[in-house]
């Protein structure tokens, strides 16, 4: 018997098969688009740790190798202070990782006002030229006035010195809190320090300006108060002891 299309079972077995076909390319172009998505992640993610590490000579051509060649991405437990093995970590989830029940903790003195924390944290070690670790870049973030401030800070080999630091993502005032973003003001942070000779965590933003031989000070900005005093205080939270602190102890007894 000959196939009517006309038909109501032709109209049919019409819509089912077009339903078909437009749902395998939706299935298809958002696989694409995922992959896009995930690969720009990656390259600002790539560019942002060079930048904390302040690596010379990075080029919009060059950056996917520079990082290639210099740069080992490292799972780390926090509590512990220990190395957790990991694979495809340009594409850890930091966030989520941060706000899952599973893999989180609720903060006890919570000054940076995040709330939880990852249990595990992904962070860079950054050789140089001869292959010897140069630099080791952590993830920072805390609340401003109006946002999350999200960065990345690149700490010398003594684990004190600042020797860059970005942040990529923020909501604070246009024109008045998005000076952490300005590069003249980055750039003040180098050879800062963060903890002073007690050991406690002394780096603070200082309101009219750091005096020049203040190794703890950096510059605040007129009219953004709020914003400073809360990059200070997620500085004070991510070197203290729900922090980094057992990490950067851990690896100064590993002679890093």
């Amino acid at each position: 018997m000959a196939f009517n299309k006309d038909s109501i079972v032709g109209t049919m077995v019409f819509t089912i098969v077009l339903c078909l076909v437009c749902s395998f390319m939706i299935t298809g172009t958002a696989d694409v688009l995922k992959e896009r998505k995930l690969a720009k992640q990656r390259d600002e993610l790539m560019r942002n740790v060079l930048v904390a590490a302040n690596v010379e000579g990075v080029t919009h051509d060059n950056f996917r190798d520079i990082f290639k060649a210099k740069v080992t991405p490292v799972l780390v437990n926090l509590d512990s202070g220990e190395q957790v093995p990991a694979e495809d970590l340009l594409d850890f989830d930091t966030r989520m990782a941060a706000i899952n029940p599973e893999t989180s903790s609720t903060i006890n003195k919570d000054i940076a006002r995040i709330k939880t924390r990852a249990n595990n944290i992904r962070i860079f070690k950054v050789n140089d030229d001869q292959g010897q670790l140069q630099t080791v870049v952590l993830p920072i973030y805390g609340k401003g006035l109006w946002s999350i401030i999200y960065g990345f800070i690149g700490m010398e080999k003594d684990l004190n010195t600042v020797e860059g630091i970005v942040f990529y993502e923020h909501g604070e005032t246009p024109g008045i809190g998005d000076f952490v973003n300005r590069e003249e003001w980055r750039t003040t942070w180098h050879g800062k320090q963060i903890y002073d000779n007690s050991g406690d965590v002394a780096l603070k933003i200082v309101k009219g300006g750091a005096a020049p031989d203040d190794v703890n000070g950096v510059d605040g900005v007129s009219g953004a108060t709020r914003t400073g005093a809360g990059v200070q205080k997620l500085i004070q939270f991510w070197f203290g002891t729900e922090g980094y602190e057992t990490l950067l102890q851990k690896l100064k007894a590993a002679g890093v």
